[in-house]
C-alpha cells in the first residue's frame, strides 16, 4: 500500500512538473495569449526601421519597459507603423516624447528608445508617438561616404 502511494504522488509531482514545462514553453515563444501585464499600446510610425523584430524591447533610459507587438506596413503613406506593448500602466509616456531605433552594439540587434518629453499630458492605449527616428542603415552611410569620397 505505501509503494502505492509513493507511486502516485512521484506521478503527480511528474505530471506537474510536465505541465509547468509546456506553460514556460508556451510562454518563451510567444505562442500563447496569456497576458498577466495590465499596461497599454502605442503607435508609432518610422520611415525605414531596418531590421526591428516583433518582440525586440522597448526601453527608457536604459531600462526595459516594454516590447513591439506587432509591425504592419500603412498602405497610405507607405511608413512602417509599429504597435509597441507598454508593460505596466504606471509607466506613463508623456504626449511629446520621441522614439528611435538604435541598435545594441556594432551589429547587435534593434530595438526602440524612448526618450521622455516634458508635455503634462500622458499617451493613452493605441495613441501615436507623433516624434520619431528611423533606424540607421549601415548600407546607405557606407553608400554615402563612399559617394562623398568620390566627389573629392
Amino acid at each position: 500500500m505505501k509503494q502505492r502511494i509513493v507511486e502516485i504522488f512521484v506521478g503527480f509531482f511528474v505530471l506537474l512538473a510536465l505541465v509547468s514545462l509546456l506553460v514556460l514553453a508556451l510562454r518563451v515563444s510567444g505562442l500563447t495569449d496569456i497576458d498577466t501585464s495590465t499596461g497599454y499600446k502605442v503607435i508609432a510610425e518610422f520611415d525605414n526601421i531596418g531590421s526591428l523584430k516583433i518582440g525586440a524591447p522597448l526601453t527608457i533610459a536604459g531600462v526595459k519597459v516594454g516590447e513591439v507587438d506587432e509591425i504592419r506596413l500603412d498602405p497610405e503613406t507607405y511608413r512602417a507603423q509599429v504597435l509597441i506593448e507598454v508593460y505596466s500602466s504606471s509607466t506613463k509616456i508623456q504626449t511629446d516624447s520621441s522614439a528611435s531605433i538604435l541598435t545594441a552594439g556594432i551589429l547587435g540587434a534593434q530595438y526602440i528608445g524612448l526618450t521622455p518629453g516634458f508635455a503634462e499630458d500622458y499617451l493613452k492605449n493605441r495613441q501615436t508617438i507623433k516624434t520619431t527616428h528611423s533606424a540607421l542603415v549601415l548600407e546607405n552611410l557606407i553608400g554615402q561616404l563612399m559617394f562623398k569620397l568620390k566627389g573629392d
